[in-house]
């Protein structure tokens, strides 16, 4: 919780995936609070309050992720609202020519999306979605201390940036707005 807010002022692409990350984690406790309470949360060395804070917290996805239908797989509302903002905010610096280094990192970074979009089950999906869960995947694959081939690293990479540009324009946009047309 407390790492989320911070995420969610700082890198919203960060926020994204720790909470994908998050859901992941209420799925790992069956999402049971009372296992994660037991298992997860009394290990972090947070005072009484900060942990009924996060256990409130952990309480309020979990009722989400039930109510949601995502107890096996997906994402709940909140991170749906947020991955939605992200693709409209993609579309419109795309649209405009006043963000030529923009359009110039997502053609760099387009022939990486198509190759994943080709082998992923789910070939409609949009292309800021299809480079996040790159991201989470590349990610879980890290934790698992599994190999990750110089090739996917480079496309990684690539896509890293890319995100972080879209992730530091969102962040622009909501503290000072985004002229995305002359006027």
């Amino acid at each position: 919780m407390f790492i989320s807010q911070q995420l969610r002022k700082e890198n919203i692409a960060e926020y994204l995936l720790y909470m994908w990350q998050v859901e992941d984690i209420i799925r790992a406790y069956g999402c049971s609070l009372t296992a994660l309470r037991r298992e997860y949360i009394a290990r972090f060395d947070y005072d009484d309050d900060k942990k009924e804070e996060l256990i409130d917290w952990y309480g309020n996805l979990i009722r989400m992720v039930n109510q949601e239908g995502c107890r096996e797989g997906g994402h709940i509302q909140i991170n749906k609202v947020v991955m939605q903002q992200l693709i409209e905010l993609h579309e419109q610096l795309l649209a405009s020519t006043k963000f030529p280094f923009y359009n110039a990192e997502y053609y760099k970074v387009l022939p990486f999306i198509v190759e994943l979009r080709n082998r992923g089950a789910n070939k409609e999906e949009n292309e800021i979605e299809t480079c996040f869960n790159a991201l989470y995947g590349t990610m879980m694959l890290r934790l698992q201390k599994k190999e990750i081939s110089p090739d996917t690293q480079h496309a990684i990479t690539e896509i890293t940036t890319f995100i972080g540009m879209l992730s530091d324009y969102y962040k622009k946009e909501r503290e000072e707005g985004l002229k995305f047309e002359d006027d």
